[in-house]
């Protein structure tokens, strides 16, 4: 069986390829992903699994842990595909996000960002890493296994969601729509490492006052420039005090397990005026196994605890919004864990490494709201995930797609 599969997936990696090339053509940015979710719906059709395609509606917008800066999915629809297996086994949940980030500026790339050009053994474009690389992973790996005839004995669930760039609105969706399994498996770009914990994270942001004056007399105001610097400095001392505080081996190997990153800062109005205001938003790492309340209260905290008159007398405001992502973890020794480790080592003959994720995925969400432990593990290059040049190394997509059909096979069971 072992050759089987390996011979199988020698002989459709153009038709891979070719798949792989489709998805990365259709721009799929948020709110524009109808025309990939119908190639990922005729896949599912062919495999003859059963199809639920659905949008997120007021169940998911309602719900506590919601959080997109959007409220109309009309061009976002979910896709959902089961295969039930003969019975006795363990179901397993394959969760990927077809949503992309923007290009960016396009000159940045040296080809068009949704080319899905082929070259030195790397296909490049928007999204390839980041993840339809590891859905087209997936899906050959489900291809594999009904064409050799394989009779899985646990139930397989498909799920080729929206919105996981900013919260996870359609994982979230799946999860109101009822689908659960034994574990889930999500084959972000891990650079086939294995994630048995995801870091969370929060959007925030904070409104710092000082008083206008004129320039030529700027001692009789006050810089919210000057004390946004203050502030920044308690955040950086917050940032290092959290980090110190890990003592987790699986993050031994990343600089800042879980950073506080300001993104965006706005303030002053008039080059000859002393600014009142500063607007800074940012993104707070939230460690795994820690509440997201708890992390906020530390923020707070940490802002409160500036020494300075003014700040005391004019506190910095401070507010949660836009997109978030929940921690998650599992054990290291956990069944699936397990299974990818041995599979991992028969197919390469090395040791997976095993880390922490230095960013958050729909796993968090799985797991805390939709009752599922998840595991983080597939191909594609981390560091070039968001940037422009995005590319998958292809011989790394057909690894992950030959693993995933000994990781199923193994996980679910299968009859002899």
């Amino acid at each position: 069986m072992k050759s089987k599969i390996k011979s199988w997936m020698d002989n459709h990696q153009n038709s891979g390829i070719n798949l792989l090339q489709r998805f990365v053509q259709c721009d799929s940015v948020q709110g524009n992903e109808v025309e990939v979710q119908r190639l990922v719906e005729a896949e599912l059709e062919q495999l003859e699994m059963k199809v639920d395609r659905f949008f997120p509606g007021p169940e998911t917008i309602n719900h506590p842990a919601f959080c997109a800066n959007r409220t109309d999915f009309s061009q976002s629809p979910n896709i959902v595909g089961v295969w039930r297996g003969s019975g006795g086994g363990r179901s397993l949940l394959l969760n990927g996000h077809i949503d992309v980030v923007p290009p960016g500026n396009r000159s940045d790339w040296e080809e068009d960002p949704y080319s899905g050009l082929v070259k030195d053994g790397r296909l490049f474009g928007r999204g390839a890493t980041d993840m339809k690389g590891g859905n087209t992973s997936m899906l050959l790996a489900l291809k594999c296994i009904k064409e050799l005839g394989i009779v899985l004995k646990g139930d397989v669930i498909f799920e080729s969601v929206v919105e996981e760039e900013s919260g996870g609105t359609g994982t979230l969706a799946a999860i109101e729509r009822g689908y659960q399994a034994d574990a889930a498996l999500i084959p972000e770009p891990t650079k086939m490492k294995i994630f048995p914990k995801q870091q969370g994270s929060m959007w925030f942001r904070l409104n710092v006052s000082g008083r206008g004056a004129h320039g030529g007399t700027r001692y009789e105001g006050v810089s919210a420039i000057e004390k946004t610097m203050l502030i920044l400095t308690a955040i950086q001392k917050l940032e290092q005090k959290r980090n110190d505080a890990i003592t987790d081996p699986l993050y031994q190997n990343i600089p800042i397990p879980v950073p506080i990153n300001i993104g965006k800062i706005s303030g002053g109005d008039w080059p000859s005026s002393v600014p009142d205001q500063v607007v800074v938003e940012g993104r707070m790492g939230v460690i795994p196994g820690e509440e997201l309340d708890h992390a906020k209260e530390e923020m707070t905290r940490a802002l409160k605890e500036v020494d300075d008159a003014w700040l005391s007398e004019n506190p910095v405001g401070i507010e949660w919004f836009g997109a978030r992502w929940l921690p998650g973890e599992v054990a290291e020794d956990h069944p699936l864990v397990t299974i990818i480790r041995r599979r991992y080592k028969e197919i390469t003959g090395e040791e997976v490494v095993v880390e922490a994720s230095p960013w958050g995925t729909d796993g968090g969400l799985l797991q805390e709201v939709g009752q599922t432990p998840s595991i983080v593990f597939g191909p594609g290059e981390t560091a070039v995930a968001h940037f422009p040049n995005e590319y998958i190394e292809i011989e790394k997509m057909m690894l992950a797609a030959e693993l995933y059909v000994h990781i199923i096979m193994e996980w679910c069971g299968f009859n002899d």
